[in-house]
């Protein structure tokens, strides 16, 4: 049996069907597991699964089999959630992940969880329970982890057989856990990367995963510091990497992690991206502006995230880079708890944190760094204890910029179905991407598809003040569809059950029209170069004042009549053209199809950077009053940056029944905002891939 064997094996455990002794050799075998701390298991939500959707609500349990033992546990977190019609069959989306409070089991040792996404190509060891001859038995394979396509890790060599799903995956490397078993398709093998654990902090309840990984460091930490007979993760990593090998080492590690644990968790990525670009920027002496495509949600994450840095424009880079990276950013989130969480942290942890990070940095860290290091901590102790103390002596960081999102909706591919794309963009100008679907989903879907993407994007482009904006570059045929009523989370109104305390209208429920600024931008257009009057007409809107203009000529300010002739299109192309530059064409109609979509086509064509419309039915009559209001708006806004804010209160204004009646207000107001100066990102070739995928071990 091989080290990395030796200590996985104790972690490993059956999931299998409650009552009757749990006994797995009557069909009542479901899948594999591991221990990520003590009392918590990991598998996947497919394993689960197949007790149906009172497991995943925690009114049915799990059986659950390990080394220590025979006993119980309840799924405290899924996702997606079991359903009683799929009852383990067929496919299931990814991250296809689920967390497990197992009974009587706090004292199970348990794997070591990477802190990174996986760096590939990687040789694996695959881990778990097998049925594939039949009998079940422990399976240990060797494997390689090729490559990430989408949220999936994708295997070669040894791969997921039947009962393995949900067992470790493990980097022969490093000696990590970096992904999960999942399926297995004709030549490769899938698994759900370990990072696809962010996802559950998300889930309602999520937040108990912060207890859960600072008992996973803790519990590290105490097998290292009082070793007994059984190998541990720390020492047997060591042994991977050799003596004298240059970088973090994993008794450093284990230790800095065993801290963070004693630490309030980050409120979110940004508290922990933030303090990783400033580490970055003074270490390696370059400009790191770009976001990071994943959002870290632990201090653990940060420090990961600068394993193995090296300067890449300096030929005579230390080797020791990443521990002077690791140690100033562990003295930047001890100065970020003593400031911002004080009352959350307890003084004599803190000062134990800084004596340590002083005395690391006293012996490994560079001179220069060292100074940084004393200059943050000096002091900390005293101000979180609310005692007097000196300035803080510190490097002043330059602030740092949020991100916008990019949501790219794609021409349609394979019939219907529409590929899709989400990015961040950060200073105009750096593109990181996030999320993509080559194969496309149908209009209906796109919610459904992109609530997920969106989220996580705006978590990463949300920072200090700054709100992320949503620029939707959308196909013509797709500008009525309701993006600023989409919302980040499902109603799952079944998962609330009888809570009373359930918060229904925070940042994460309401429509995304009502907090944040969502644009339509056209696809099409911003495949080419900006013509000179697309150019003009935006000078124009940004100096102001904006005042409105019939889209088309036969839906005016007056009204619409139903039998009034259409305007044809030169007419209105001639109308348009000639309206004054700062003029917003305004349409009490759709413009996805139709009329409305022919007479959007010659505002673009006329170079109209914005234009307003209403994008839901209604009667004729009340064309006059939306007029009205756009008139209204569009005096209030003034220019073009004012016009975010007011379209935001009238969405709101609206979205109130009995203010929208006290008020006359109607309808749901759509804008285009496509300002020709932005560069033309989201706009590549999307060529859809053929269609295939792996099914559940």
């Amino acid at each position: 049996m091989s080290a990395l064997e030796d200590v996985v094996r104790p972690s490993l455990a059956r999931i299998v069907a409650p009552g009757d002794g749990y006994a797995p050799d009557r069909g009542e075998y479901w899948g594999s597991g591991f221990f990520i701390a003590p009392g918590w298991l990991l598998t996947c939500a497919h394993v689960v699964g197949k007790g149906g959707a009172e497991v995943w609500r925690s009114r049915s349990p799990v059986g659950v089999t390990w080394q220590g033992g025979t006993t119980t546990g309840e799924v405290v977190l899924a996702k997606p959630r079991p359903e009683p019609s799929r009852t383990g069959r067929g496919r299931w989306d990814f991250p296809d992940i689920a967390l497990v409070r197992v009974h009587g089991a706090d004292d199970a040792r348990c794997v070591w969880l990477s802190d990174r996404a996986p760096t590939i190509p990687a040789p694996v060891g695959l881990h778990g329970w097998s049925r594939q001859t039949g009998a079940l038995g422990m399976r240990h394979g060797i494997g390689e982890a090729s490559t990430l396509d989408g949220k999936a890790l994708l295997l070669t060599g040894s791969l997921p057989v039947e009962g393995v799903s949900g067992g470790p995956v493990v980097d022969r490397r490093y000696g990590s856990v970096i992904a999960m078993n999942k399926g297995v398709g004709r030549t490769e093998g899938a698994a759900v990367p370990i990072t696809a654990l962010r996802e559950l902090y998300d889930v309602r309840g999520g937040d108990i995963l912060h207890t859960v990984m600072r008992e996973h460091d803790l519990h590290h930490l105490a097998r290292f510091t009082r070793p007994g007979p059984d190998p541990d993760w720390t020492r047997t990593q060591a042994r991977l990497r050799g003596p004298g090998a240059p970088g973090l080492a994993p008794a450093l590690r284990v230790h800095l992690y065993g801290h963070f644990a004693h630490l309030p968790p980050p409120d979110g990525p940004a508290d922990v991206t933030d303090l990783v670009q400033e580490v970055k920027s003074r270490v390696v002496q370059e400009d790191y502006r770009s976001p990071f495509a994943h959002g870290p949600r632990t201090w653990r994450e940060g420090a990961g995230l600068l394993h193995g840095l090296r300067d890449l424009s300096d030929k005579g880079s230390r080797p020791e880079l990443d521990v002077d990276a690791v140690l100033l950013y562990a003295a930047k989130v001890a100065r970020h708890t003593a400031l911002e969480r004080a009352a959350d942290t307890e003084p004599e942890r803190l000062g134990r944190f800084t004596r340590w990070i002083e005395e690391q940095a006293t012996l490994y860290a560079h001179a220069a760094i060292r100074e940084d290091i004393d200059g943050l901590l000096s002091g900390l102790c005293e101000r979180a204890a609310g005692r007097p103390a000196g300035p803080v002596l510190v490097r002043e960081e330059p602030p740092r910029a949020g991100a916008d999102v990019l949501l790219d909706i794609g021409e349609p591919v394979y019939g219907e179905r529409y590929p899709l794309s989400v990015r961040l963009l950060y200073d105009g100008r750096d593109v990181t991407p996030v999320y993509s679907n080559d194969l496309g989903v149908r209009r209906h879907e796109l919610q459904q598809y992109l609530r997920e993407p969106l989220a996580e994007a705006l978590r990463l482009g949300d920072r200090g003040e700054h709100l992320a904006v949503v620029e939707a570059f959308l196909p013509r045929a797709l500008f009525d569809e309701p993006l600023d009523e989409w919302r980040l989370v499902a109603d799952d109104t079944d998962d609330a059950g009888d809570d009373e305390d359930a918060d229904l209208f925070d940042e994460q429920s309401m429509p995304l029209g009502l907090r944040r600024t969502v644009l339509v931008r056209d696809r099409r257009r911003n495949a080419r170069p900006p013509t000179p009057e697309w150019r003009r007409r935006w000078t124009g809107a940004v100096r102001g004042p904006l005042t409105g203009v019939p889209l088309r000529g036969e839906a005016t300010d007056g009204g619409h009549p139903p039998d009034g002739r259409r305007e044809s299109r030169l007419a209105a192309y001639g109308r348009l053209s000639s309206s004054g530059d700062a003029c917003v064409p305004v349409f009490c109609g759709p413009v996805g199809s139709g009329a409305g979509r022919e007479a959007m086509a010659v505002a673009l064509a006329a170079g109209h950077p914005l234009v307003l419309w209403r994008r839901d039915g209604h009667d004729h009559d009340e064309c006059r009053a939306f007029h009205r209001s756009a008139a209204r708006l569009l005096g209030l806004a003034g220019r073009a940056e004012g016009l975010h804010r007011h379209v935001r209160d009238l969405r709101i204004g609206v979205s109130d029944p009995e203010n929208a009646l006290s008020e006359g207000l109607a309808g749901r107001i759509a804008v285009l905002y496509d300002p020709p100066d932005r560069p033309p990102y989201g706009t590549e070739m999307m060529r859809p891939p053929p269609m295939a995928g792996p099914a559940p071990a």
